[in-house]
């Protein structure tokens, strides 16, 4: 009989995305075949504590509440996750995992913090790596890469939250001159819509920043575009492909917060309405993009197609996406031809791909030849 996979699903962390994170990773949860993989499920509180539960543990509030409280090991020799109050000789009983599957939104877990904890652990983890995950979180410095990379992007300006205290009127008179109303305002290091404004008249602008500037020090400032939101999936490591595109038809002005979690009437046409040509010029943007932040595993980008002059803009790369019955980075590859529960297997056989290519790399010079 074949060894099942030991999988880790780490979840909640410190974000503004904890509940999203909860729900991705019940999902994700309830779709894992048992007799496949042992499932070890790794609760990270809004606080920072990492709690672990067993096996048996699928409400994951309990996890939150009663798990065990662990520490993970930096030691790639060491025993992953060690009990937080366990003497040397107990630590070697401490839970085993062959891959974690970090299901983390947002800061401290999108972010490479959590990927450079499992580089220096040396355990395979699901998704992108340290520089793709903090360079697709960081929206600055995504679309710097993209920019570079010679894709579309919608102009932008970055603000430092220190520049907005300390001299309002100059941040203002700046935006006003550069971008222009309407623009978009939001954290440059957040995801899921979370403190995003949509800015329409200058009485407006310095609430939004005010917003922005309690999610992050960088605050992004870009033109907004009357659009069509496309989003394609994208899955592989060295040679990714994409998914049918998708649209989505936003319950409220624009996909904020409430309008993908809480309010009801938002619309996901899969596949999108659009011309064949359109539609793969959509999918090799997409690819492209993955490659441009060296990313790896899955990814969701999301484009903005300009009702007005056909014109397309990549918006950003979530290098992880959502994972909720409703979110449409499974729904695409279902779409494609992937189900679910497929897709979950193919993300972890990418993940133990990656760390084998990982192992071949040498850390020490050998001059001797």
């Amino acid at each position: 009989m074949k060894k099942k996979i030991r999988l880790g699903i780490l979840f909640g962390g410190r974000s503004g995305e904890h509940e999203v994170s909860l729900t991705s990773a019940a999902s994700i949860l309830k779709a894992l075949d048992p007799a496949k993989y042992e499932i070890i499920p790794i609760g990270i509180t809004r606080e920072g504590r990492w709690l672990v539960g067993s096996a048996a543990d699928r409400l994951l509030p309990g996890v939150l509440e009663h798990g065990r409280p662990v520490t993970p090991s930096v030691d790639p020799t060491g025993p992953g996750l060690i009990p937080v109050d366990a003497a040397p000789p107990r630590a070697a009983t401490s839970p085993q995992v062959d891959v974690i599957f970090p299901v983390l939104h947002g800061t401290f877990g999108e972010d490479g913090t959590v990927q450079g904890l499992l580089e220096l652990a040396g355990i395979p983890y699901v998704g992108g790596g340290v520089l793709a995950s903090a360079a697709g979180m960081d929206k600055d410095i995504m679309k710097r890469l993209f920019r570079d990379a010679g894709l579309p992007v919608t102009r932008w300006v970055l603000v430092l939250r220190r520049e907005w205290a300390q001299e309002p009127a100059r941040v203002r008179k700046r935006l006003e001159k550069e971008i222009r109303y309407p623009l978009f305002v939001k954290p440059a290091n957040l995801g899921s819509s979370v403190g995003i404004s949509k800015v329409r008249k200058a009485r407006e602008l310095g609430p939004a920043l005010d917003l922005a500037a309690q999610y992050d020090r960088k605050i992004l400032v870009e033109r907004a575009v009357e659009a069509r939101e496309i989003e394609v999936s994208v899955l592989g490591n060295d040679r990714p492909e994409a998914s049918v595109p998708g649209e989505v038809v936003p319950v409220n002005e624009f996909y904020d917060y409430e309008a993908k979690y809480i309010k009801e009437g938002s619309e996901l046409i899969i596949p999108a309405k659009l011309a064949p040509r359109q539609a793969q010029r959509i999918r090799e943007l997409a690819v492209r993009a993955f490659r441009a932040v060296d990313c790896a595993g899955m990814a969701r980008v999301d484009f903005l197609l300009e009702r007005r002059t056909g014109k397309l803009f990549i918006c950003e790369i979530n290098t992880i996406p959502g994972f909720t019955p409703i979110s449409m980075y499974p729904k695409l590859w279902e779409a494609s031809g992937i189900p679910y529960p497929q897709l979950i297997d193919r993300l972890v056989e990418l993940a133990l791909e990656r760390h084998q290519e990982k192992v071949r790399t040498r850390y020490e010079y050998d001059n001797s030849s």
